[in-house]
């Protein structure tokens, strides 16, 4: 059986379409793996991931285009950052960062590590939620 290009494109095309089915078949099972805050380490930098807790203090940056909050669950507390794009997602739904203070928060972020200290940058503006 001879290989032609025609036989390869084919190929080439079925299998582009199988994986492309998979991803979309398998995308919504896809779940951010939930953490709380004391069992964030070094280890986990630049991975996604879920916390719960209260947001205990919200500080804007030098350059008031960031925020920073504090998330307490409790047992520890981890710094979230929140840079100008996700700002402007979170105020598109009508709420200010402000309205976050004191209320128990889901948020899904990837671990980072700023002068030694580990944190959480926001990965989109749906990413920061309010829970009962």
């Amino acid at each position: 059986m001879e290989i032609t290009d025609d036989k390869l494109l084919k190929i080439a095309l079925i299998t582009s379409l199988i994986g492309i089915i998979g991803l979309i078949a398998f995308t919504p099972t896809i779940e951010v793996k939930q953490v709380d805050i004391k069992d964030i380490n070094r280890g986990m930098i630049d991975e996604e991931v879920r916390v719960d807790g209260v947001i205990s203090d919200v500080a804007q940056s030098k350059s008031k285009t960031s925020y920073f909050l504090t998330i307490n669950d409790g047992e520890a507390q981890i710094q979230l950052i929140i840079f100008e794009s996700q700002v402007a997602e979170i105020q598109s739904r009508n709420m200010g960062i402000e309205d976050f203070r004191d209320h128990k928060v889901e948020v899904v972020g990837t671990v980072t590590q700023y002068n030694s200290e580990m944190e959480l940058v926001l990965s989109n503006g749906d990413s920061l939620r309010m829970v009962n």
